[in-house]
C-alpha cells in the first residue's frame, strides 16, 4: 500500500508481533488486563426495557441493528451517493459513536494509566459486535499530549458486509471502525486523533489493521480528513496546519494565508454537521437567511462562511450589531443620512445597505431594531431600495441578507416587539447552531484548534491539558459557548507554565474553580470533582426512609427524584436530567408523562 492510500511506507508492510516485541513496542495487554473492566463490568451497563422497547447502555439509548440491514444499507449509500460520499458519511457515524463512547468510559472508575482507560472503547465496540480489537502498541499519555496507537481488527462486519456485497477491494472498508477510533481516542485525549486503517482484511489481509496519532503528525491525511468534514469548508484548518503561517503578537497586520475561507468552522458532531449542510444548501441562492443560536455559538462565523461560497464570494460584506448602536442612530447607520438631517449631519454619509451593495449585510442581533427601523428594512427587503435619512429619493439596492438573533423572534411578534411581516420576510430559511454543551463531540476538536492557535499566536509551548482539565472542559456547561471556550483556552495558555500542561486552575482560575468544583473521595481514597452537596439533598433521605418503609412505589419515588433534581436545576430540565446522571430524554419523557413542568 502506498503512502498516499494507507500511509508512509513502512506502517503500510505488513508485519508480526514478533517485530514489534524486537523492537520494543509491543503493548503489554496481559499486565494490565485485571485494572480494566471485564465484560461482565460493561455488560452490566446495558439495561434491557422490552416494555417500552428501550435498551440502554448506561445513559445512552442504543438499539441492535442485523448485519445484513447495515450492509443493505452502506450498499444503498454506495449505489447511489458514491463510494467517497458513503465513506465520509460513515465514518462520521462512527466518529460520533466513540466521542459517546468516550463520555461514557469517563464516568468509569479512573485507571491507572491513559492506556488502560483508552482501552474501554475497544470492549465496548467488541462487547456491540463490531469487532475484536486486539492492542499492539498504545503509548498515551493526555498531560503531554503524546499519542501512537496501533490495532489489529479480527472479524470486522464492516469487512463481512462489503465482501457480501461487492468482493475484494482495493482500499480499506472499515470506515465506521476508523471513525469511531478517531472519535474515541479525541474524546479520552482531549486533542483530535486521526485513526487510519493501513491493512484490511477486504483487500486480502489476514486481519485488518489501524494505526492512531494526533492529526498534526498524521502524513498524507488529505483523504482521512475529508471523511470527518461535513462539507468541504469545515475544518479546513487541519488540512492546512502544515503549510501554514499564524498571526504572531509583533506581526499584528498579517493574516493567515487561509484562500477564501478566513474564518475557522470546528466540528464533527451531527448537529454541527447538520448546520454545515443547510449551510452550504443556501449558499447558492439569494434567499434571506436567519441564523439563531445563543451568544457566542459562532453565528458571525456561520455568516461569513455563507458569503466566502456564495456567488457573492468577490463582493463586499458588512456586519451590523443592531444591539451596539443607539436607537437614535440605528437608521442613519443602516440606510445613510443625507447632509443636513439632523444637527452634526455635516456631509451627506451612505449607510451600511449601500456599503454591502451587490454583496451580503449581516444584521446581528436583529430583534433589538426599534419600529421605525423594522419598518423601513421591511422595504428594502420588499422593494429593493432604501431611503437615507433626510433624503428625497429613492436608491436601488442589491443585497444578500443574513440576520442573527439569540431570542426567540416568535415570542418578541407575539408581543408586539417585532413585525410579523418582516419576521415572515426574513426567515426565509433558518440556520440553528446547538450551544456547545449540546455538542460535546466537537469539544475535543475546537480545544485541539484553540491550543494550537494561541500557543502559535503566544509563541508558548504547552504540552497539552491535564487528565482532570480534559474532564472539567467536558463537564463545563459553556454559558457562553465556543467563545466562552475560546476565551478559557487563551487564559490558560497564558497563566500555564512553558513545557507543562494546562492544568484545572489555568482554565478557571482559583476563585471560579472553588465555587463551582467539589472533591470526593472514593474507596481507594482517591478524590474526584463531584457535584456541590448542599443541606437541600437532604430530602433524599426521606426517600430512603420511604424505600426502607415501603410507603411509597419505585415509581413514585423516581418522580420524587425528578421533582427534586428539577427544583434543583430551576427548572432546567436538561440540568436536573445531568445531576441525575441519565439521558434528557428520559426525564423529559416522564417528566411529560407525569404533566411535570419543567
Amino acid at each position: 500500500m502506498d503512502a498516499k492510500n494507507g500511509g508512509d511506507s513502512t506502517e503500510g508492510q505488513p508485519h508480526s508481533e514478533t517485530e514489534h516485541i524486537k523492537a520494543g513496542r509491543l503493548f503489554d495487554y496481559e499486565s494490565m488486563d485485571e485494572s480494566l473492566p471485564d465484560y461482565n463490568d460493561l455488560i452490566s451497563k446495558l439495561r434491557f426495557v422490552p416494555t417500552e422497547g428501550r435498551i440502554w447502555l448506561d445513559t445512552h439509548r442504543v438499539t441492535l441493528v442485523n448485519l445484513s440491514t447495515f450492509g443493505w444499507l452502506k450498499q444503498e449509500l454506495i449505489d447511489t451517493i458514491g463510494s467517497r460520499e458513503a465513506r465520509n458519511l460513515l465514518t462520521r457515524m462512527g466518529y460520533t459513536a466513540g466521542g459517546r463512547d468516550a463520555e461514557l468510559a469517563r464516568n468509569l472508575p479512573p485507571k491507572t494509566s491513559t492506556a488502560e482507560s483508552f482501552m474501554i472503547g475497544p470492549q465496548l465496540r467488541a462487547l456491540k459486535g463490531g469487532a475484536f480489537f486486539e492492542p499492539i502498541r498504545i503509548e498515551a499519555k493526555i498531560d503531554g499530549g503524546h499519542f501512537d496507537c496501533e490495532f489489529v481488527v479480527k472479524d470486522s462486519y464492516e469487512v463481512d458486509s462489503h465482501l457480501s456485497a461487492y468482493g475484494l477491494s482495493s482500499t480499506p472498508v472499515c470506515w465506521q471502525h476508523s471513525g469511531y477510533l478517531s472519535g474515541y481516542a479525541s474524546g479520552i485525549m482531549g486533542k483530535a486523533i486521526l485513526f487510519r486503517e493501513v491493512e484490511c482484511r477486504a483487500m486480502g489481509a489476514e486481519h485488518c489493521r489501524m494505526i492512531g496519532r494526533p492529526i498534526s503528525e498524521m502524513e498524507d491525511a488529505d483523504i482521512d480528513i475529508q471523511a470527518l468534514q461535513p462539507e468541504e469548508f469545515a475544518n479546513i484548518h487541519k488540512r492546512l496546519r502544515h503549510g501554514q503561517t499564524t498571526t504572531k503578537i509583533g506581526n499584528l497586520g498579517g493574516e493567515p494565508p487561509l484562500g477564501r475561507y478566513k474564518n475557522m468552522m470546528v466540528g464533527a458532531s451531527p448537529e454541527f454537521a447538520a448546520a454545515c449542510h443547510r449551510l452550504q444548501k443556501v449558499a447558492g441562492t439569494p434567499a434571506t437567511v436567519l441564523i439563531r443560536g445563543e451568544t457566542g455559538t459562532g453565528k458571525e462565523i456561520f455568516f461569513q462562511t455563507l458569503h466566502s461560497i456564495s456567488n457573492r464570494a468577490d463582493k463586499p460584506f458588512v456586519t451590523v450589531n443592531c444591539a451596539a448602536i443607539p436607537d437614535n442612530l440605528i437608521e442613519a447607520e443602516l440606510f445613510g443620512v443625507e447632509r443636513g438631517a439632523y444637527t452634526g449631519a455635516v456631509k451627506t454619509r451612505p449607510g451600511r445597505f449601500e456599503r454591502a451593495n451587490g454583496g451580503t449585510l449581516f444584521l446581528d442581533e436583529i430583534g433589538t431594531l426599534t419600529p421605525p427601523a423594522q419598518i423601513k428594512l421591511l422595504r428594502a427587503i420588499q422593494e429593493g431600495e432604501i431611503e437615507r435619512v433626510g433624503g428625497t429619493s429613492t436608491i436601488k439596492i442589491d443585497v444578500r441578507l443574513v440576520a442573527a438573533t439569540n431570542a426567540e423572534l416568535e415570542d418578541a411578534v407575539e408581543a408586539g416587539d417585532f413585525r410579523e411581516d418582516l419576521y415572515y420576510r426574513i426567515n426565509v430559511f433558518s440556520i440553528n447552531l446547538p450551544p456547545l454543551r449540546n455538542r460535546r463531540d466537537d469539544i475535543p476538536l475546537l480545544m485541539d484548534y484553540f491550543l494550537s492557535k494561541f500557543t502559535e499566536f503566544y509563541e508558548k509551548r504547552i504540552t497539552g491539558f491535564t487528565t482532570r482539565a480534559v474532564d472539567a472542559l467536558y463537564e463545563y456547561d459553556y454559558p457562553g459557548n465556543i467563545r466562552e471556550l475560546e476565551n478559557m483556552i487563551e487564559q490558560a495558555v497564558i497563566s500555564a507554565e512553558e513545557d507543562s500542561p494546562i492544568d484545572l486552575g489555568d482554565l478557571f482560575g482559583s476563585r471560579q474553580l472553588a465555587a463551582t468544583t467539589m472533591m470526593r473521595l472514593d474507596g481507594s481514597g482517591t478524590l474526584h470533582p463531584t457535584a456541590n452537596t448542599s443541606k437541600n439533598w437532604g430530602s433524599l433521605e426521606d426517600l430512603l426512609d420511604e424505600i426502607q418503609v415501603g410507603t411509597e412505589s419505585l415509581g413514585s419515588l423516581e418522580v420524587g427524584l425528578m421533582r427534586l433534581a428539577l427544583e434543583r436545576a430551576g427548572g432546567n430540565v436538561s440540568a436536573a436530567a445531568r445531576l441525575l446522571q441519565i439521558p434528557r430524554t428520559q426525564i423529559a419523557y416522564r417528566l411529560k408523562k407525569e404533566n411535570i413542568s419543567g
